[in-house]
């Protein structure tokens, strides 16, 4: 396994070979850059949960990624590819995001618990004109893999479970039993006995709970004050139970915030939540932003269609347009957390960026149909090292991150299809990173030339 220093001398290394063989000459580059890391300045604590991961019901993420049934001939623990668990465990993940995403806000948690064999099969419309081609299991949710499924793969990986609620289609009172199925004592409730008899006696200790997703689209189509006031509702007198729970039994309850530079819906949410006074600030962990490195045009369009660029297929220039784009992420972190100083002075709440990651036109799939599974290269592994570099020189503002998605996805970790298994280069990034969990980030100074390329 390489060492970071040779994984980023190798990278410049490949940068500049392709440079060379680059034609016609859009290029100037040298090779004088200096890093000097400053060891008597630290930024703060490294918060292990940037390092953090996203698994939606989406391509072949659940089914045939991660679930590949008790029954079947590829070696599983329950149900839950072997593989996987064993690779998952190298990196140490801190937190794993589930089922959505855009999933989230069309699923009921109901479907997913009790008997296997009796569980509904819904659609899963989210997987739908892109997914036409594929399995059964991708376009209509079996619900194989539930809350306890997943509760089980977090405590296989040994990592946190972060569940996102359904804003969008579910009634509040179905968020509050959500919470008491997974952390209600033993014995205590009606739902404790049916999580009990799915086999898990104990709380499954549910910290992390995100209030809708991405509530400006998919999940709702609200006005950042329309979502304020959901917000309020649904999170007023949720249950918590402190008996033989960490933190105290406190549930960490995390907002829809804004796409990319979405400046006016941070302030117009946060301006609509204080209205009913400041205390309410306190009731908010952090405000998720998502961020997709998609338009690889250069200025040409801003159609979501036109504007992707190819998976495997790219020249010098498109090298550096991605990692242009790997570079916003510190300007929207900056830029959101000014505003939320506006209405949180003492910055109580903190920054989520639980979707990151290059978004690619489909082309590069290995699996017939599956058009979101995408197949990462060196590239996206620069970009992926790049935005974990950004979160871990932002200790103080973000919490949480969590790279989209985990497996047979977007800038996925690991491919899989029945009983074929891979680490992408964007996996032996995050078994890079691993050992900056809880580490003091420092601060550095960089200095190299400008590099230019048509744009």
């Amino acid at each position: 396994m390489m060492k970071r220093r040779e994984f980023l001398q190798n990278s410049a290394a490949a940068a500049g070979l392709l440079l060379f063989n680059a034609a016609p000459p859009a290029f100037s580059q040298t090779a004088d850059a200096r890093i000097e890391v400053v060891l008597d300045e630290p930024l703060g604590t490294i918060e292990p949960n940037v390092y953090g991961h996203f698994a939606e019901n989406l391509s072949g993420v659940i089914y045939d990624g991660i679930w590949v049934g008790e029954n079947s001939k590829v070696p599983n623990m329950n149900g839950i590819r072997k593989e996987l668990v064993d690779e998952m465990r190298k990196i140490k993940p801190p937190l794993v995001r589930f089922p959505g995403g855009c999933f989230a806000d069309s699923y009921d948690w109901r479907d997913g618990v009790g008997p296997i064999d009796k569980r509904p099969r819904r659609t899963n419309f989210w997987n739908g004109e892109e997914a036409a081609a594929a399995p059964d299991s991708h376009r209509y949710d079996p619900n194989r893999f539930g809350t306890n499924e997943f509760a089980q793969f977090c405590r296989l990986i040994g990592a946190q479970p972060y569940l996102a609620a359904n804003l969008r289609s579910l009634p509040a009172e179905q968020f509050y039993r959500w919470v008491e199925y997974c952390n209600s004592p033993a014995g205590s409730t009606t739902l404790a006995d049916e999580r009990a008899a799915a086999g898990f006696k104990d709380p499954l200790n549910v910290r992390y709970w995100g209030v809708g997703n991405e509530s400006w689209g998919c999940g709702g189509n609200f006005t950042p004050q329309e979502y304020a006031v959901e917000y309020r509702r649904y999170t007023a007198w949720v249950p918590t139970y402190q008996h033989n729970s960490p933190n105290n039994g406190e549930l960490a309850f995390i907002a829809s915030g804004p796409n990319d530079d979405s400046w006016d819906w941070t302030r117009s949410f946060l301006e609509e939540i204080v209205r009913k006074g400041k205390s309410q600030i306190r009731g908010i962990y952090g405000l998720a932003l998502h961020y997709y490195a998609w338009n690889l045009s250069r200025g040409k369009t801003r159609d979501w269609v036109q504007g992707k660029g190819d998976a495997v297929k790219f020249d010098p220039a498109d090298w550096y347009e991605l990692l242009r784009q790997g570079d916003v992420m510190e300007s929207l972190i900056n830029g959101h957390w000014q505003v939320m100083g506006e209405f949180d002075p003492e910055h109580h709440i903190k920054l989520v960026v639980d979707e990151w990651g290059p978004w690619y036109r489909p082309g590069s799939e290995l699996t017939p149909g599956d058009q979101l599974e995408q197949s990462p290269t060196l590239r996206d592994a620069v970009f992926s090292g790049m935005t974990l570099d950004t979160f871990n020189r932002h200790p103080e503002k973000v919490a949480i991150g969590c790279c989209a998605q985990l497996i047979n996805c977007l800038n996925s970790l690991y491919l899989a299809h029945e009983d074929k298994f891979c680490v992408t280069p964007v996996g032996h990034v995050f078994a890079m990173y691993a050992a900056h969990q809880s580490g003091q980030s420092l601060r550095t100074e960089f200095s190299a030339p400008s590099v230019h390329y048509d744009r």
